[in-house]
């Protein structure tokens, strides 16, 4: 079946790079609203009310009962954070190397050699069940949820049908809509715990509901497909059926960078200009079934074979626009820190926080906040 998990950009939870940055760490409140923003909680809206009225008909329409629709809408609402981060979703592109500077990050990296060793047998099972490796497996509950660590706290009733509502894309998240109203009627969550990221994706690796139908498993055999609960099992098999039925070739590498050992043949690809270059398989674009952004698959591809004790990437990236290496930006940030001005680490992405850092800095010298960094400003750091 040839289902794209995301028809738009959801992004990845855990990055920070997408759609979905904003949402809270699972098990904040069994009623999906303790610990969000206030923007995240619901408000009046005459209008909201009055839609979703007239959605009940249609959805009664498509086989919803109305004791699905009264459980379902019972403390749901209007979200207007939901709407305000739809609209303002910035495009935006991060070169590969501060993508795989935060999708294979030293912390993430660790967690997930932790996450794969506590269920290494799940995972291997899946494998042999699927075909899909176990560390491919692993790496994409790494990047969608930080191995679960952030798995969204927001009611998929109220933020999809805030989104229906709001008509920019209406129809879809319609159809999101009724297929979360389905899954509640089916009985695999109830509606305080069917909670995920502002635009409605869910649990461990972040599906969407008319994926969730199409691809979720229930591999544990309690009689739902779970892929909220604290353990990962249904989401990690729902990953693999997805893989699998979108074409995943056993035993096939998803591809690694070129020349380096044990690399299948497959076409050579160079994302970033001057950067390290890749030779990938059909695998790399069965992961792009899944997000489809050449980074994403690569990110995934690349923390998999680091998970497994793979070695980092043995070619480097140019300077930056600015003339910085990455080892110029971890200086540069390092230095701004022990200067009191906080970029939030050093892991060498100049990223807003580090932006506001450079500009207070300029500023307290009497320079121009521009907050872009260079090799001067560097220098003056020393």
């Amino acid at each position: 079946m040839n289902i794209t998990r995301r028809h738009f950009g959801f992004g990845l939870a855990a990055l920070g790079l997408s759609a979905c940055s904003s949402t809270v760490p699972a098990g904040s409140g069994p009623s999906g609203t303790s610990g969000l923003p206030a923007d995240l909680r619901p408000v009046p809206n005459a209008g909201y009310d009055a839609w979703v009225a007239a959605f009940r008909t249609r959805a009664e329409a498509r086989g919803i009962s109305s004791a699905t629709l009264r459980a379902a809408f019972r403390g749901a609402g209007y979200l207007p954070g939901v709407v305000k981060r739809d609209r303002n979703q910035t495009e935006f592109k991060r070169s590969l190397e501060d993508y795989l500077s935060i999708a294979v990050s030293d912390e993430r990296l660790a967690k997930g050699r932790a996450a794969f060793a506590r269920h290494q047998s799940t995972l291997r099972t899946l494998e042999r069940s699927y075909g899909v490796d176990a560390e491919i497996i692993c790496a994409i509950w790494g990047l969608e949820s930080f191995f679960g660590e952030r798995r969204g706290n927001v009611p998929v009733i109220s933020a999809t049908s805030t989104l229906a509502y709001d008509g920019r894309r209406g129809a879809f998240f319609e159809k999101q809509l009724i297929a979360a109203l389905k899954i509640l009627q089916n009985g695999d969550i109830a509606p305080a715990r069917m909670t995920g990221s502002w635009a409605g994706a869910m649990g461990h690796t972040q599906f969407i509901p008319t994926s969730y139908q199409a691809f979720a498993v229930d591999f544990t055999g309690d009689g739902r497909r779970d892929i909220w609960s604290e353990d990962p099992t249904d989401a990690l098999a729902s990953t693999a059926a997805y893989l699998q039925r979108n074409g995943w070739t056993r035993g096939l590498k998803w591809g690694g960078e070129a020349g380096a050992p044990g690399i299948p043949s497959g076409r050579s690809l160079q994302p970033q200009p001057g950067g390290p270059v890749f030779t990938v398989t059909s695998n790399f674009n069965v992961i792009k079934r899944y997000n489809n952004s050449d980074a994403y698959a690569i990110g995934v591809g690349h923390l998999a074979d680091r998970i497994a004790g793979g070695a980092p990437l043995r070619a480097s990236f140019p300077p930056d626009k600015y003339g910085l290496t990455k080892d110029d930006r971890i200086l540069l940030q390092k230095r701004l820190t022990a200067r009191g001005f906080d970029t939030g680490g050093a892991d060498g992405v100049l990223g807003p926080k580090s932006r506001a850092a450079i500009s207070a800095y300029q500023s307290s010298r009497g320079l121009p906040a521009t907050g872009d960094p260079s090799q001067a400003l560097l220098s003056s750091l020393n």
